[in-house]
């Protein structure tokens, strides 16, 4: 059983975090939320989420698999409006998702999970941490994109750095300790990545909501912040690009 109601705006976020990476998602339905983790197509990127059920309206489920295409669901999406509750349900017999919104009804077909995969999220030693604002890493980041298809990360105990370089323009946005939320650096710390995957990981969020980065020297990258009215966590892994010399 499958039986939801929920706002919009946190149907979208879901969607908004998985979406860009995944197009065909499993849903781990539990009487305590959802929860689903899944690799993109060329192994680069994890996502991982949890939305906990008192981010629902109305909530009632026992345990099972739901195959989703995030595809179809976020067309539906498009459909509604801020502040409009979206009604889920499983139904049994036609193995369909029922999307119901306001008057409008859709019903889904679900995709077999069988074949789908459990990743498994790797126990890493990253040694810096920073936390900052959504707003100022959104701007380095959108300013990289007109320059370079990568980015560097650069941490050390005074502050955090974003470069990017092209062939003829650089970006740099460097934020000093008293700017960020938090910093945790035993020793310098850099790493590059694309910034397309980089970019998709956190334009979710939004404005002063924090963002907890988690770096080591040509080391993945580990991002995290909450979703749902913080009543949701999402955690991604972004392999590095490693420089040739």
């Amino acid at each position: 059983m499958f039986n939801a109601k929920v706002k919009s705006e946190i149907l979208k976020g879901i969607i908004d975090v998985t979406a860009p990476l995944v197009s065909e998602v499993k849903f781990n339905i539990t009487s305590k939320g959802i929860s689903l983790r899944a690799v993109d197509p060329a192994h680069v990127a994890m996502v991982d989420l949890e939305v906990e059920k008192k981010a629902f309206e109305e909530y009632k489920a026992s345990e099972m698999e739901l195959g989703i295409d995030m595809d179809k669901l976020g067309g539906i999406m498009r459909l509604s409006s801020s502040g409009d509750i979206v009604s889920l349900e499983y139904d049994e017999t036609s193995n369909r998702l029922i999307v119901r919104i306001g008057n409008l009804v859709r019903k889904m077909a679900l995709i077999d999970t069988a074949g789908m995969p459990d990743p498994k999220m790797p126990n890493l030693d990253l040694p810096a941490k920073v936390v900052l604002k959504a707003s100022e890493i959104n701007r380095g980041v959108r300013a990289s994109e007109a320059v370079s298809d990568h980015l560097a990360l650069v941490v050390d105990k005074d502050s955090f750095e974003l470069f990017a370089e092209g062939d003829t323009d650089t970006v740099n946005l460097k934020l000093p300790k008293d700017l960020l939320v938090s910093l945790t650096v035993p020793s310098k710390c850099k790493s590059l990545f694309s910034i397309d995957y980089f970019s998709n990981m956190i334009k979710s969020v939004k404005g002063e909501d924090p963002i907890s980065i988690q770096l080591g020297n040509d080391n993945p990258v580990k991002v995290e912040f909450d979703i749902a009215d913080s009543k949701g966590h999402v955690k991604y892994l972004l392999a590095p690009r490693i420089e040739s010399e």
